[in-house]
């Protein structure tokens, strides 16, 4: 029997239908795309020629990948989720894999992980205030937040007369310059 026989009783489009639709996808944004991937070409000299050491093994790498994607494709709100969670596994494993802390614990919170990058010179204090910053973008897409609530997107579109794609298009640039600038710190950058 071939695919054909059975039709896909969730949709009644074709295979090239699909191809079609993914094809006036792309062509829409390109250029937007082709920007953005610019721009992380552009954000990726910082890290040196040698590249970076992202600790953290396979949730932090994957998420630096699926990171720099839903960048290029204009998926702001998975960028930005996925800066963060790349922040909190890459400092902690850092902390962890060098040896820096005996004791690290095995569910360590951010703040904490934070902290003690900073007493020991992995991050600035612009750092850690920015980290914070992303945290504060992540945490009302992550968890909801009434309306009144000042980090609520819809709050903040009314507050600023920005469009909720304007402000997670700013956030997700912010978010992804910021990990980065992570990576390319001398703890991280090889070479």
């Amino acid at each position: 029997m071939s695919g054909d026989d059975h039709p896909d009783i969730l949709s009644d489009l074709s295979d090239l239908d699909f191809v079609r639709h993914l094809l006036a996808d792309l062509h829409d944004d390109l250029p937007e795309k082709v920007g953005r991937f610019r721009m992380l070409t552009d954000l990726g000299g910082q890290m040196g020629r040698s590249g970076t050491m992202i600790y953290g093994g396979y949730a932090s790498y994957h998420a630096w990948v699926e990171a720099r994607s839903s960048f290029v494709h204009g998926n702001f709100v998975a960028t930005i989720l996925l800066c963060q969670g790349l922040a909190e596994h890459l400092l902690a494993a850092y902390l962890h894999a060098g040896l820096l802390v005996e004791n690290i614990p095995e569910r360590i919170q951010f703040a904490d992980t934070l902290r003690r990058c900073r007493e020991r010179d992995v991050v600035s204090d612009h750092d850690v205030a920015d980290l914070r910053r992303m945290m504060d973008l992540r945490n009302p897409l992550s968890h909801f937040r009434h309306v009144d609530d000042g980090s609520n997107l819809d709050r903040r579109t009314i507050d600023t007369g920005a469009s909720a794609e304007e402000l997670l298009r700013r956030d997700a640039v912010f978010c992804i310059g910021l990990v980065v600038t992570i990576l390319a710190k001398p703890a991280f950058r090889l070479g």
